[in-house]
């Protein structure tokens, strides 16, 4: 995704084991979909790494300094292509746990409303 028009994905890492049966989708995906995929994409720099006996994995470098790291093991290469746009689409910000399931700006001063209410 851009951010006032800067694209926040800078690199794409692929992992990979060139036996394994674990990285069968991905082995396929860089045959058939990686080219198209750089071709699309020409401001992202995809590199494949060849790490023997683990499962294969996309590592994506944001411009904010954060990383973010996907597991494709056993997936098929539509899926890891849908993983690879979903890193190159995130803004690659930290996921922030919220304290409450609601969000407001000016709480109530009276609390939050309940239906546990006993007179």
């Amino acid at each position: 995704m851009t951010l006032r028009g800067v694209w926040q994905l800078q690199k794409l890492i692929m992992s990979y084991c060139d036996w394994g049966g674990s990285s069968r989708g991905i082995r396929a995906f860089m045959e058939s979909q990686l080219p198209a995929f750089k071709e699309k994409n020409s401001q992202l720099e995809v590199e494949t790494e060849l790490t023997r006996g683990h499962h294969p994995y996309l590592k994506g470098f944001y411009r904010n300094k954060n990383e973010r790291v996907v597991c494709v093991k056993n997936l098929t290469s539509e899926y890891i292509l849908f993983h690879a746009t979903r890193l190159r689409n995130a803004l690659g910000r930290k996921v922030i746990k919220l304290k409450t399931r609601h969000v407001i700006k000016h709480p109530s001063v009276q609390g939050t409303w309940t239906t546990d209410t006993k007179f």
